[in-house]
């Protein structure tokens, strides 16, 4: 997929926020409800090394976005994405409501845990829930998570979002 490829005029770019990408885009995506503009598509990136997603995104200048069911396992081919610390908070700023979570994860190469840290870098977000608690443990609660990837050239940020 190519830069732009849902045709903004000159002068606009898709540059979301953390909140705009979970009230905007997983809380619709995972109502099954249309986002606006539909522009980012779905894969299932753990069946992808980082650098194998090029090409295969909707891009805006240097970030790429998908969506993509979340899977118990975040093993690719050459190796692992480990988390780097604890959730983060993402508030609306309409109401100050929590409205979702943030995790950050790097890409290591090789097997755990011997493997070698990359500089691939992916941020969790999941939409907060209330009732979701109840659901975790549910199989129908797990087969709706999404996520979407953003990856930053240069500094090669990938983020993904986890919707419920």
């Amino acid at each position: 997929m190519g830069e732009n490829n849902f045709n903004l005029p000159p002068g606009f770019r898709f540059n979301p926020s953390d909140e705009e990408l979970v009230v905007h885009f997983l809380q619709r995506k995972a109502s099954l409800l249309h986002c606006h503009p539909d522009c980012i598509p779905d894969l299932e990136i753990y069946s992808y090394d980082p650098w194998e997603l090029d090409g295969k995104a909707m891009c805006e200048g240097n970030k790429w976005y998908f969506y993509s069911r979340r899977t118990q396992s975040r093993i690719s081919g050459s190796g692992y994405w480990q988390s780097l610390g604890v959730d983060e908070p993402i508030y609306s700023s309409a109401a100050a409501q929590k409205v979702g979570m943030k995790k950050c994860y790097a890409f290591f190469m090789g097997e755990s845990p011997q493997g070698v840290k990359t500089n691939w870098i992916m941020q969790e977000f999941g939409i907060f829930d209330s009732s979701s608690s109840e659901r975790r443990n549910s199989k129908m609660a797990s087969e709706k998570f999404y996520i979407i990837v953003k990856k930053t050239c240069g500094v090669h940020v990938l983020e993904y979002e986890l919707a419920i």
